[in-house]
């Protein structure tokens, strides 16, 4: 006899959920999902533009689904990027919030109940025809 049997072929009982653990995901790990489904929504920028960045705060135990079962944690998410211009703004930066909240909720398995957009920088992109560089 062991600990998974009795020997005759059954199975034991079945484990509470509140005693079988619980698995922590660190944030950092939450923010570099929350970067990449930015890059994603964003999509092409320009050669001279950073990459998008996150930073996350996980508050634990936001809610619990069903009586009896496990908390779920919630991934407050704030993104840092850079974006050409000229361009709609409001509508990149609502696709990004979108984009981010669903891809870290679908991955991570967290609720995000807030994605702030901070726009850092914008860079102008080159007029069809034009020369780049430098004008006077």
């Amino acid at each position: 006899m062991n600990e998974w049997g009795d020997g005759a072929g059954r199975r034991p009982a079945a484990v509470p959920a509140g005693r079988r653990g619980a698995t922590r995901i660190a944030d950092r790990v939450v923010a570099k999902v929350a970067a990449q489904a930015a890059r994603e929504a964003v999509g092409p920028l320009p050669p001279d533009a950073g990459s998008p960045s996150a930073t996350v705060a996980v508050r634990p135990h936001a809610r619990t689904p069903s009586p009896g079962g496990p908390p779920v944690d919630a991934a407050h998410v704030r993104v840092h990027l850079e974006l050409g211009y000229p361009t709609d703004i409001g509508a990149r930066c609502h696709e990004v919030r979108r984009h981010v909240a669903e891809r870290v909720g679908a991955l991570v398995g967290m609720e995000v109940p807030e994605v702030v957009v901070q726009v850092e920088r914008l860079h102008l992109a080159p007029a069809p025809g034009r020369a780049q560089g430098r004008t006077r």
